[in-house]
């Protein structure tokens, strides 16, 4: 099941490609040349490519699938793409205090099991004054942003239906509240954390 999942999601972000190599491009113009770089849950691996196509970065990409593992490794490869993913799990990752300048978990931080601990490690990974940033759904998003931002996607029609019903009914259930989002930050040892609310979601930027 999971590995349908995973290739069903692969297929479909795929066609947002551009979205993840404008985000690239954005993070890259912020980060000098040689900085270690973590994505939390990359899936297929597609920001973490789009990223190592810039500019020589240090890339991890840490997913508890092994199914979304193994594309991205194909994908970096084919692409000619510096990256390693490795499987792991976001609340206990396998990485030493204080060893990035940047992490990025996107559409993917509703699905942990364990939030608090997971941004106590991203905390804890991060160099002193690194950044990290979240990028997630709203649950008090409209159905009629939510509506907008699917028919901007490029999808057919079935998968424009499926990912409206998607959103409806699994990832809203999931999503947080921003005040949820701020109890649970206030658990972790940032500096600073800047909340902004934009379209569907929240970009959560986070300084230790």
């Amino acid at each position: 099941m999971e590995g349908m999942v995973a290739k069903w999601y692969t297929t479909n972000t795929g066609q947002s490609l551009g979205e993840f190599t404008k985000l690239a491009q954005r993070i890259a113009n912020q980060l000098p040349l040689g900085s270690t770089v973590l994505e939390v849950a990359p899936g297929p691996g597609y920001f973490c490519i789009e990223l190592a196509k810039l500019g020589s970065y240090s890339i991890i990409g840490l997913d508890i699938s092994h199914t979304f593992v193994e594309i991205a490794g194909k994908k970096a490869a084919e692409a000619g793409a510096r990256v390693e993913f490795r499987q792991g799990n976001a609340s206990a990752m396998p990485f030493a205090d204080n060893t990035f300048n940047f992490l990025l978990c996107r559409a993917a931080f509703k699905n942990f099991g364990q939030p608090v601990r997971a941004l106590q490690e991203m905390c804890r990974v991060l160099k002193p004054g690194a950044r990290g940033l979240i990028i997630d759904l709203r649950k008090d998003a409209s159905m009629e942003s939510i509506n907008h931002e699917v028919d901007g996607m490029g999808l057919s029609p079935i998968n424009k239906m499926l990912t409206k019903l998607t959103f409806r009914t699994m990832l809203l259930r999931s999503a947080y509240t921003k005040p949820q989002f701020q109890q649970m930050l206030a658990q972790a040892d940032f500096r600073s954390v800047d909340i902004l609310e934009s379209g569907i979601g929240f970009e959560i930027s986070m300084t230790k």
